[in-house]
């Protein structure tokens, strides 16, 4: 794939969030299909809400995207009511599934603890888990910004064998750039990226943070996209309100480096 030398596949993921209903998720998906079916050296991936994941699977059925869940909880099954299992997700044809984003840690009490029983179990369930870390304004603000990635990182990917690593995708998100129309420069994004990739050397090895697919995440647009794939330790990106519209989500997937 050419970028310094690594032959990581790009992987653009669409994270739709609490948005779409079952019809509209449908027309999404199917003017995705069309607009994206060219497309063979990138990675597509959407994450629709649980009640559209049914129809958005059957739409995009062999085709070239993949479907991804929001969220997931760690056990298979049980009394916990309001939550889905990493085998119902399986079950409803989820290849992927978001973990930790910085929403489900502000207003969900999600923590990096948490973070990590549940990529442990979509990973038991053969789940690509995306797993998102980052830090917000007041942490950017007082300098913590590198502290707070390395303790994300550590907690969040505890136990993992270097296997498992190896399943895994991580999205940094700044909290501060998420809905805010702030991006963070590809300078700013590739230090923290570089950053997340020396942490996983540290701990899973080389080989292993060479193959690992670090995306970018936060008011990602098509304006903005060709500057931040252009750094060398950025592997795709995180969309959220550019994914709800087929045709902005179609250009950031065919990014231009």
């Amino acid at each position: 794939m050419g970028k310094g030398g690594n032959m990581r596949r790009p992987l653009i993921a669409g994270n739709w969030k609490m948005n779409k209903n079952s019809a509209e998720s449908i027309k999404l998906v199917s003017e995705l299909r069309e607009m994206v079916s060219d497309v063979s050296d990138v990675e597509i991936v959407v994450a629709p809400p649980f009640t559209a994941l049914g129809s958005v699977e059957a739409t995009i059925k062999d085709s070239n995207i993949f479907l991804s869940a929001q969220n997931t909880f760690w056990q298979e099954i049980g009394a916990f009511t309001g939550e889905i299992s990493p085998s119902m997700l399986k079950d409803v044809g989820c290849q992927y599934t978001i973990i930790g984003h910085s929403e489900r840690r502000q207003y969900f009490a999600e923590t990096n603890e948490t973070v990590n029983k549940r990529l442990q179990a979509a990973l038991k369930a053969s789940l690509t888990p995306i797993v998102c870390i980052g830090e917000t304004l007041e942490e950017r603000e007082a300098g913590k910004t590198l502290a707070v990635i390395e303790q994300q990182v550590r907690e969040g990917l505890n136990g993992l064998s270097s296997e498992e690593m190896e399943k895994v995708v991580i999205a940094y998100e700044p909290v501060w750039a998420i809905g805010t129309g702030k991006t963070a420069t590809p300078d700013q994004a590739q230090e923290v990226h570089k950053f997340i990739r020396d942490q996983i050397a540290q701990i899973f090895g080389e080989g292993v943070a060479e193959n690992i697919r670090v995306l970018y995440g936060g008011s990602v647009k098509p304006d903005n996209i060709d500057q931040l794939m252009a750094q060398k330790d950025i592997d795709g990106a995180l969309v959220g309100g550019a994914s709800l519209k087929a045709e902005s989500f179609a250009r950031i997937v065919k990014f231009k480096t």
